[in-house]
């Protein structure tokens, strides 16, 4: 039957606006997205948490990835890139979109559409269900980043309720408000991949739930060693690499801005681990291998709302700066007041939070309007052309700062309502059998070595 088809119509020709290059970076990067949350992340996590909690750890990252999918296509993609809902006058018309599903053959298979197009914005050279599979990665890793400030202690029931809500009701007001066509991008902000819509929410509303859910027990916070550091490695390298879909794919072209965004995504990354390795060689004594980690962590996320806007000068000074400040948030002022009394396990508060606010301040210092230009016919798009303090504009710095203050505020009433709502259906906090037991309680798995160890000779 096929080789008669073939006789009849040897292809089948894609549509004329569908352009092929565009079509398979978009694919790439977005697979490079979800590598950075399964297996990324799931590893890195099950590396560096105590022994008992590599499984359960690990869970919670395939079940967020799992469950904001399916609420992504049946309404949460709609709210964020959608119509937007007409919740009052004024700025309330531009908070978050209709919810609706985005699948179904005219969604999947017509051609992808932003609100930007309407200013000017070339039209997008790939299908809506590219478009709709490249935002879900970026909406199912902000949860599995949230894990990280609730580890060793989450009630697995609460985290499965959790995340949905959260991803419906939060993320995707953030999403719409900066990237959806919402009030923050008509104020002229901009958070090129993320540093604000994923990281600084994360941080955010992770320091909160860590809040509400309480601490771990006190001999898990006062000994929580690594139990495989070379896994945990593993899990960061594939972060790193996976970081290239990350920024790469959000010109939504494969062009020169996506090579260049891959680059200043790499070059503040190196910057940002090398001074945090240098300042714990001088704080401690000798370099350290979780903490270098870290260091990586926030040159990756810094570089995240600028990746495309700042050249590599700007990436350099994005990186350097980015970690001096979080090093010293996490080292001097988390040790201070409440941040030291919230148990955030994994200071994501610090590694996502200040790294993405820090990230968003360098689009409005470095950000060169040279970078990111897109051609109607002869002319430059003035919509996505962004100019920083050290290029003539200081307003963007403004700008900048007060969408950061919107999108802290915001995290913070919204996680906590949604928390509260959560506890009323099932505990925030695992019992304490289950904190003692661990995976070994949770998933009735008994927290063994892979590989069992050779029988002793008689």
């Amino acid at each position: 039957m096929l080789s008669l088809l073939a006789d009849v119509n040897p292809y089948i020709p894609a549509p004329s606006w569908l352009n092929s290059g565009d079509t398979g970076w978009q694919l790439t990067a977005a697979t490079f997205v979800g590598l950075q949350s399964i297996p990324g992340l799931a590893i890195l996590y099950a590396g560096l948490v105590k022994k008992k909690w590599a499984l359960n750890s690990a869970v919670m990252c395939f079940y967020a990835f799992s469950i904001v999918l399916i609420c992504w296509v049946l309404w949460g993609y709609n709210m964020g890139f959608g119509s937007p809902a007409t919740l009052g006058p004024g700025i309330l018309s531009m908070i978050v979109g209709i919810p609706g599903p985005a699948i179904g053959a005219a969604s999947e298979l017509g051609q992808a559409n932003i609100p930007l197009a309407g200013s000017g914005f070339p039209p997008l050279r790939f299908s809506g269900s590219a478009m709709i599979y490249f935002q879900f990665v970026f909406a199912a890793i902000t949860p599995i980043l949230i894990a990280g400030a609730v580890l060793g202690r989450m009630n697995f029931k609460a985290w499965m309720l959790f995340v949905p809500l959260w991803s419906s009701l939060v993320y995707t007001v953030g999403a719409f408000m900066l990237w959806g066509g919402g009030w923050l991008s008509s104020l002229g902000a901009v958070d090129y991949s993320g540093g604000y819509v994923i990281h600084l929410a994360a941080g955010v509303s992770g320091f909160v739930a860590a809040a509400m859910v309480g601490p771990r027990l006190l001999q898990d916070r006062t000994s929580f060693d690594p139990n495989n550091l070379i896994v945990a490695l593993a899990g960061a390298g594939l972060l790193w690499l996976g970081w290239n879909g990350f920024n790469g794919g959000d010109p939504y072209f494969a062009n020169a801005d996506a090579a260049a965004a891959v680059l200043n995504t790499n070059i503040a990354t190196a910057v940002a681990l090398l001074v945090w390795l240098i300042l714990d060689m001088f704080a401690l004594g000798h370099p350290s291998a979780v903490s270098m980690i870290n260091g990586m962590i926030v040159g990756l996320v810094a570089i995240t709302p600028a990746a495309g806007y700042v050249d590599g000068y700007g990436a350099i000074a994005t990186g350097g700066v980015a970690a001096l400040v979080v090093w010293f948030t996490l080292n001097k002022v988390g040790k201070l007041g409440i941040l030291k009394r919230v148990d955030d396990t994994f200071s994501v508060l610090h590694t996502h939070g200040v790294a993405g606010l820090m990230g968003g301040l360098c689009v409005g210092l470095f950000a060169n309007p040279n970078m990111l230009i897109y051609l109607s016919g002869d002319k430059k798009v003035p919509a996505v052309s962004v100019q920083g303090l050290f290029y003539g504009n200081p307003k963007q710095l403004w700008i900048q700062f007060l969408a950061a203050l919107v999108i802290i505020a915001w995290n913070v009433v919204a996680t906590a309502i949604v928390l509260k709502i959560v506890s009323f259906i099932f505990p925030l906090r695992a019992s304490e059998s289950d904190i003692e037991g661990g995976d070994l309680a949770i998933h009735g798995v008994d927290p063994v070595p892979a590989y069992p160890a050779p029988a002793a000779p008689a």
